[in-house]
C-alpha cells in the first residue's frame, strides 16, 4: 500500500494528508519537490510550515518518500537520501 501512496505521489506532484498539528486535525499539502544532488535527483515531500517531528515521521513512512520542512529533513526508516536517486 505503501508504494501505491508513493506511485500517487509522484505522479500528481503534491499530495494532501491529514494530520495532528496543536490537537487539531488538518489537511496540509505536501509538494513533490526534487532536490539535485552530487549523485541525482531525488523527490522530497516539502512542507512549509512547523509541523512536529512524530507527524513528519508518519507521512515519510505512509509514503515512503523523504520529507523535508523548517524542521528537518526526514527519511523513512532504515533509509537515507541515495535509496531515493533515480525515483
Amino acid at each position: 500500500m505503501a508504494f501505491e501512496k508513493r506511485a500517487e505521489a509522484l505522479s500528481k506532484g503534491e499530495v494532501v494528508v491529514q494530520v495532528k498539528r496543536n490537537s487539531i486535525m488538518q489537511k496540509l499539502t505536501f509538494r513533490l519537490v526534487r532536490k539535485k544532488t552530487n549523485d541525482g535527483e531525488v523527490p522530497y515531500l516539502v512542507l512549509d510550515k512547523f509541523l512536529d517531528v512524530s507527524e513528519l515521521v508518519r507521512v515519510a513512512e505512509e509514503y515512503q518518500l523523504p520529507v523535508e520542512s523548517p524542521v528537518g529533513k526526514i527519511y523513512p526508516k532504515g533509509k537515507k537520501e541515495i535509496d531515493f536517486l533515480g525515483i
